[in-house]
Protein backbone atom coordinates (compact mmCIF):
# COMPACT_ATOMS: atom_id res chain seq x y z
CA UNK A 1 0.00 0.00 0.00
CA UNK A 2 2.73 2.67 0.68
CA UNK A 3 4.58 1.59 -2.59
CA UNK A 4 1.35 2.92 -4.23
CA UNK A 5 1.01 6.33 -2.28
CA UNK A 6 4.61 6.87 -2.75
CA UNK A 7 4.50 6.01 -6.58
CA UNK A 8 1.26 7.99 -7.02
CA UNK A 9 3.00 10.90 -5.22
CA UNK A 10 6.05 10.94 -7.19
CA UNK A 11 3.53 11.04 -10.08
CA UNK A 12 1.78 14.07 -9.68
CA UNK A 13 4.81 15.72 -8.42
CA UNK A 14 6.10 15.09 -11.93
CA UNK A 15 3.19 16.38 -13.23
CA UNK A 16 3.30 19.80 -11.06
CA UNK A 17 6.99 19.57 -12.20
CA UNK A 18 5.99 19.82 -15.63
CA UNK A 19 3.54 22.34 -14.91
CA UNK A 20 6.01 24.77 -13.63
CA UNK A 21 8.39 24.36 -16.08
CA UNK A 22 6.49 24.49 -19.26
CA UNK A 23 6.25 27.98 -21.12
CA UNK A 24 3.04 28.95 -20.59
CA UNK A 25 2.58 27.09 -16.84
CA UNK A 26 2.85 28.92 -13.44
CA UNK A 27 3.96 27.89 -10.08
CA UNK A 28 0.44 28.22 -8.75
CA UNK A 29 -0.68 26.02 -11.66
CA UNK A 30 1.86 23.72 -10.38
CA UNK A 31 0.69 24.05 -6.60
CA UNK A 32 -2.77 23.28 -7.27
CA UNK A 33 -1.79 20.37 -9.88
CA UNK A 34 0.24 18.46 -6.68
CA UNK A 35 -2.91 19.26 -4.20
CA UNK A 36 -5.56 17.97 -6.46
CA UNK A 37 -4.18 15.45 -8.50
CA UNK A 38 -1.74 13.81 -5.26
CA UNK A 39 -1.97 14.77 -2.16
CA UNK A 40 -6.08 15.58 -1.69
CA UNK A 41 -7.12 12.03 -3.15
CA UNK A 42 -4.01 10.33 -1.89
CA UNK A 43 -5.33 11.12 1.86
CA UNK A 44 -8.73 10.64 0.98
CA UNK A 45 -7.83 7.18 -0.06
CA UNK A 46 -5.71 6.18 2.44
CA UNK A 47 -8.21 7.53 5.08
CA UNK A 48 -10.80 5.08 4.08
CA UNK A 49 -8.19 2.06 3.74
CA UNK A 50 -7.45 2.82 7.12
CA UNK A 51 -11.01 2.50 8.24
CA UNK A 52 -11.33 -1.50 8.96
CA UNK A 53 -7.82 -1.02 10.95
CA UNK A 54 -9.43 1.66 13.15
CA UNK A 55 -12.21 -0.36 14.36
CA UNK A 56 -10.53 -2.89 14.99
CA UNK A 57 -7.65 -1.25 16.94
CA UNK A 58 -11.32 0.73 18.91
CA UNK A 59 -12.77 -2.81 19.57
CA UNK A 60 -9.54 -4.20 20.98
CA UNK A 61 -8.99 -0.86 23.16
CA UNK A 62 -12.37 -1.99 24.27
CA UNK A 63 -12.16 -5.45 25.11
CA UNK A 64 -9.39 -4.51 27.33
CA UNK A 65 -10.88 -1.87 28.97
CA UNK A 66 -13.92 -4.07 29.88
CA UNK A 67 -11.40 -6.81 31.33
CA UNK A 68 -9.59 -4.31 33.33
CA UNK A 69 -13.54 -3.07 34.39
CA UNK A 70 -14.49 -6.37 35.28
CA UNK A 71 -11.12 -8.16 37.30
CA UNK A 72 -11.17 -4.56 39.30
CA UNK A 73 -14.78 -5.10 39.87
CA UNK A 74 -13.94 -8.86 40.77
CA UNK A 75 -10.79 -7.75 43.37
CA UNK A 76 -13.09 -5.28 44.64
CA UNK A 77 -16.23 -7.14 45.63
CA UNK A 78 -14.25 -9.88 48.24
CA UNK A 79 -16.62 -10.40 51.50
CA UNK A 80 -15.52 -7.85 54.23
CA UNK A 81 -14.34 -10.77 56.56
CA UNK A 82 -12.35 -12.33 54.36
CA UNK A 83 -9.40 -12.50 56.89
CA UNK A 84 -10.78 -15.26 58.54
CA UNK A 85 -11.73 -13.65 61.97
CA UNK A 86 -14.99 -14.94 63.61
CA UNK A 87 -17.95 -12.30 63.10
CA UNK A 88 -18.34 -10.19 66.31
CA UNK A 89 -21.73 -8.63 66.40
CA UNK A 90 -22.42 -5.41 64.83
CA UNK A 91 -23.71 -3.65 67.89
CA UNK A 92 -21.61 -3.67 71.54
CA UNK A 93 -23.84 -5.40 73.96
CA UNK A 94 -24.86 -2.51 77.02
CA UNK A 95 -23.53 -3.36 80.10
CA UNK A 96 -25.74 -2.32 82.81
CA UNK A 97 -24.22 -0.40 86.12
CA UNK A 98 -24.32 -2.10 89.32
Amino acid sequence: MHLVVIAWLYVALMMAVAEATNTNGTVLGAVFTFLLYGLIPVALVVYLMSTPARRRALKEREAVEREAAIRAHAASSVAPDAGGEPSADAVAPVREKS
